[in-house]
């Protein structure tokens, strides 16, 4: 995913009125219409959504759109500038998401802290989660060169808005992908038999960009679960009729930690091995890249600190618990940001439970100091995995990345006061919210603000109180697989052998693409079938298969020269439905809270 070449110096002539790039005017307009506009409605569809279903869209996508409109008279250079919008109404959307973590003290009877402290300890975590996220970005977007699938949309749109050559090559592709992206997202929640098979226009288009040996492994891995769950049930992992994600999570998340482990230990022998000269060459082209991110490894410390001690001065936490949920944070940002990278998937609630399973193996068993120490896992690794993305975009634009990493913080600021604000306004306009769902009769559940990501977390806290080993197993049974599965795919991969038998015969690359796609799934790839249920996974081997068959034809007709590599007649059109599956979901979020403010 090579990025853009710099446009001609005419193709960034600017409207005349317009400040000049890198003024502090040009920036004091993207921080308004990132932090000021764009953020804020995010940050209240985000907060709305997450009371009343359980989950939000991430604003990259939607940002990226509005971002692209104040930036458009800048010509092909304006993609930098929309990304910096994008990139800080993102981390401010993001941030008022987590709005429901108050919620969760309130259910949990914990004393609600001055505002200030909330605030304070919020900006403390989503510094952290920054910086976490700057960190692992050489690896993850410049060694990995992980897809984004989200990322690389947002790439693609900004490329397609902001310049007039590709928006005439690319318009009908991404405009019809969106529209049928809207159509789906509104149909899903419209229509009884779309919403019975769990249409998902976003988990279609993922599809189409990963391809199908990912999308075909995702769902290997969800067959797997699914034929699994009679044995599950049987030596009491599961209950009757529980989802086999309920313990297929864990064995997903341990998969990716064990497949990351063989991959950054190999990255270290390959650098160990390297003679002087190449590892000069090599931190040369790192500098060029990431230039001066050395202040990284201090940021992240210095923050990680301020995180220890605010719980301990404000919330009285034990230090213990606290380090360990900052260290936590270093392993599950890189699990999830590869997570994340391969199939668009952040797992954060999956990180959340398995560090309350980790506090009560550690003999920890009360849910108010869990709450306070898992919330760390929970925002710094959202706030992670989304700087990564911004990151992967700006990687394909040639975006500044130090300045981009500038109107994050910026945005993390805006988006921890708007937070703790949005949670106290919505739970004092709606006294319902306060309720504690997890003890609440069957019918006396509120049907409109259902909180289920509140009433994971809580469930997940009380559960502490209850140590059960066999969840720690599934853990280590994924680490297992996930080592083994990737040292094999290596080891067959780099047969001089295989390498012939795929090059010369046309039996090669079947069996190729079956190693990849069913027998030997990469753990990345098949983990996320265990974090989904098996429709989903479908889904997105769907969009795979299409956008698979279609590139195999148009790589013979060659019909897609005239664009960048990565813009592809499936990546747009998979971008599309992930940017039109977004405007759907904010307009039926919206739409929903402006009918319950009016009734």
């Amino acid at each position: 995913m090579p990025p853009t070449p710099a446009a001609p110096p005419s193709a960034n002539a600017r409207w005349r009125w317009l400040p000049a790039p890198g003024s502090w005017r040009y920036h004091l307009l993207l921080g308004a219409a990132g932090m000021l506009v764009l953020g804020p409605l995010g940050s209240v569809a985000a907060a709305y959504m997450n009371f009343s279903l359980g989950f939000f869209v991430g604003g990259q996508v939607l940002a990226g759109i509005l971002g692209s409109v104040v930036t458009v008279g800048y010509g092909a250079s304006g993609r930098h500038g929309a990304n910096y919008i994008q990139t800080a109404a993102a981390s401010v959307a993001g941030m008022g998401g987590m709005a429901v973590i108050i919620q969760a003290m309130g259910w949990m009877g914990l004393a609600e802290p001055p505002l200030w402290q909330l605030v304070a300890y919020m900006l403390c975590i989503g510094m952290y989660g920054v910086g976490v996220g700057m960190l692992y970005t050489p690896l993850l977007v410049d060694r990995m060169q992980l897809t984004f699938p989200s990322g690389l949309a947002v790439a693609n749109i900004l490329r397609a808005l902001t310049d007039p050559a590709l928006l005439r090559r690319s318009i009908a592709r991404l405009a019809g992908g969106m529209g049928l992206g809207v159509m789906a997202g509104i149909g899903a929640s419209r229509i009884a038999f779309l919403g019975a098979i769990d249409l998902s226009a976003s988990t279609f288009g993922v599809g189409m960009i990963v391809g199908a040996r990912i999308g075909l492994a995702a769902l290997a891995g969800g067959l797997a679960g699914w034929l699994l769950t009679p044995y599950f049930v049987s030596i009491g992992w599961l209950a009757p009729g529980d989802p086999y994600r309920k313990i297929t999570f864990l064995i997903a998340l341990g998969m990716i930690m064990g497949a990351a482990a063989v991959d950054v230990a190999m990255l270290m022998a390959r650098l160990g091995r390297a003679s002087p000269r190449v590892r000069g060459k090599a931190a040369h082209a790192a500098a060029r890249t990431s230039p001066s991110l050395l202040w990284v490894v201090p940021w992240v410390v210095f923050w990680g600190i301020a995180v220890v001690v605010a719980g301990m001065v404000w919330f009285g936490q034990p230090p213990g618990y606290q380090l360990l949920a900052v260290l936590l944070v270093l392993l599950f940002a890189l699990v999830n940001g590869i997570s994340v990278g391969m199939v668009d998937q952040n797992p954060i609630s999956s990180a959340f439970v398995l560090t309350v399973i980790l506090m009560a193996a550690m003999g920890l068993h009360q849910p108010h100091v869990g709450l306070i120490a898992a919330t760390v896992l929970l925002v710094s690794t959202s706030v992670a995995s989304d700087m990564q993305q911004d990151r992967s975009t700006g990687w394909r634009l040639g975006t500044d990345r130090v300045v981009q990493f500038g109107y994050q913080v910026a945005g993390i600021v805006v988006g921890a006061l708007l937070a703790v604000w949005l949670a106290r306004l919505f739970m004092s306009a709606y006294p319902v919210l306060s309720l504690d769902q997890t003890v609440l009769p069957a019918d006396q559940q509120p049907a409109r603000w259902t909180s289920a990501m509140t009433y994971k977390i809580v469930g997940a806290l009380r559960s502490m109180t209850e140590d059960r080993p066999y969840q720690r197993l599934a853990v280590w049974i994924g680490v297992a697989i996930g080592l083994v599965t990737e040292i094999l795919r290596k080891a067959i991969r780099a047969s001089a052998r295989w390498q012939r038998f795929v090059a010369t015969r046309r039996a090669g690359k079947v069996s190729d693409f079956l190693l990849d796609a069913a027998i030997l799934p990469s753990p990345y790839a098949s983990s996320f079938g265990g974090f989904v249920n098996l429709l989903a996974a479908a889904w997105m081997a769907a969009g795979g298969v299409l956008a698979s068959l279609v590139d195999h034809r148009k790589t013979e007709r060659n019909a897609d020269g005239a664009l960048p590599e990565d813009m592809t007649t499936t990546s747009l059109i998979g971008g599309g439905l992930i940017a039109g599956d977004a405007l759907a979901a904010l307009a039926i979020g919206l739409a929903g809270l402006a009918a319950t403010l009016g009734g």
